[in-house]
């Protein structure tokens, strides 16, 4: 394994990775498999919004590992469920060792689901966030981690419009994170061998 210019690593098996997957097997395969897909499904984007928000102050391998955890424990992250827990579910969830037990995090999953439930009344969650940039992947090129920033403006802006519609954990670092993972902008390095990957990528039409 290599390292060069605090870029990328190239691993054993020949490939050129992001520099913050390093090693470890669960990552490298986040990295390859998930980070920076266009992600299109509304129940998806929602899941992974409310991850971020858990993981803020947290590493995300941390949040990785609990995923499955997580998963279990928000039934599945289904907001027509969500919605509608009661003390009783919030003080199990408190409870529970697989997640991340923060009372605040764990309240706000519950009125973000709301939002989400208020919001899929005239315009479905997917539509609404892929509209912010045009329905098409931004594409970057950045060549070192000192490059990649940790919110950008219209990071600020979806997250300002998120807060306008009842959600919250979701400031523009939270945002920014998300639309990373789920392709909304490329931000592979441009030696990573993801870069570039769904560059020609648009999201379906909505039927």
């Amino acid at each position: 394994m290599t390292k060069a210019n605090d870029s990328v690593i190239k691993h054993e098996d020949g490939i050129s990775r992001c520099f913050w997957c390093g090693t470890d097997p669960v990552y490298m395969a986040y990295h390859d498999d998930e980070w920076g897909v266009p992600e299109y499904d509304s129940r998806a984007l929602f899941e992974k919004l409310l991850l971020d928000g858990f993981q803020a102050g947290l590493s995300w391998i941390t949040i990785l590992r609990k995923r499955d955890a997580f998963r279990k424990a928000f039934d599945g992250f289904d907001p027509e469920i969500m919605a509608r827990y009661q003390p009783r579910k919030l003080q199990s969830l408190m409870k529970n060792e697989g997640i991340v037990r923060n009372r605040l995090k764990i309240e706000a999953s519950v009125s973000n689901a709301q939002a989400y439930l208020k919001l899929s009344e005239h315009q479905d969650f997917s539509t609404y966030l892929w509209n912010f940039v045009g329905d098409k992947p931004l594409q970057n090129r950045f060549r070192a981690a000192k490059d990649v920033p940790a919110a950008t403006p219209l990071a600020e802006t979806i997250a300002k419009d998120l807060k306008k519609r009842g959600f919250r954990f979701c400031g523009p670092t939270i945002v920014y994170a998300v639309m990373q993972a789920c392709g909304f902008v490329d931000d592979h390095m441009v030696t990573c061998h993801r870069h570039g990957a769904f560059r020609d990528s648009r999201r379906p039409k909505s039927k």
